[in-house]
């Protein structure tokens, strides 16, 4: 389906010149794609909000009160799973969220075990370079999650290097 919105279409129009209109699938253009999805999301909310059937007062829910209620969303690290339950009262009871880190963990670990396999120096020790690949590999497939609490490549770190016996060959700690 074609983009509507102008910034849209220059967007759709930009990556498309730079990527030759190929499919790319580097997982460091999803950073690229979220951003699309981004502004997507939000011209579709600047529609939503100037739509008169939305923004009316008419909104009154009729009939017995929900006690469970499940809401699947993407956002633009990956997809959140929410289930609430609520008492007669509305007080939630219980609460499960499943959080994108839980989908992203096992692509995060193959990222850096790929960084590990390929990238550690033939001695054996830990380069600024390598961690800097780690925080790569980790922000690629969630971003909030390095950032959450911490600035822009300043991401605490700790790789141990370890040889076949369980002995720590290198060490490396980044503080941020």
């Amino acid at each position: 389906m074609p983009f509507q919105h102008p910034l849209l279409k220059k967007s759709d129009k930009r990556i498309s010149a730079f990527t030759g209109k190929k499919v790319n699938n580097s997982t460091l253009y999803s950073h690229w794609a979220r951003l699309i999805e981004i502004l997507h999301c939000a011209e579709m909310m600047n529609d939503l909000l100037h739509d008169d059937e939305i923004m009316s007062t008419d909104l009154v829910r009729e009939g017995k009160p929900r006690l469970e209620g499940i809401g699947i969303i993407e956002a633009p690290r990956g997809t959140l799973t929410h289930h609430y339950q609520v008492d007669e009262k509305g007080m939630i009871t219980r609460c499960n969220l499943i959080v994108s880190t839980t989908h992203n963990n096992e692509a995060m670990n193959r990222a850096v075990r790929w960084v590990a396999n390929n990238v550690i120096s033939q001695k054996g020790t830990i380069t600024d370079g390598m961690l800097n690949q780690v925080e790569v590999a980790i922000r690629a497939y969630d971003p909030c999650l390095s950032c959450a609490t911490q600035a822009l490549g300043q991401m605490p770190l700790r790789v141990e290097l370890i040889n076949h016996k369980g002995e720590l060959i290198d060490e490396r700690i980044k503080n941020g």
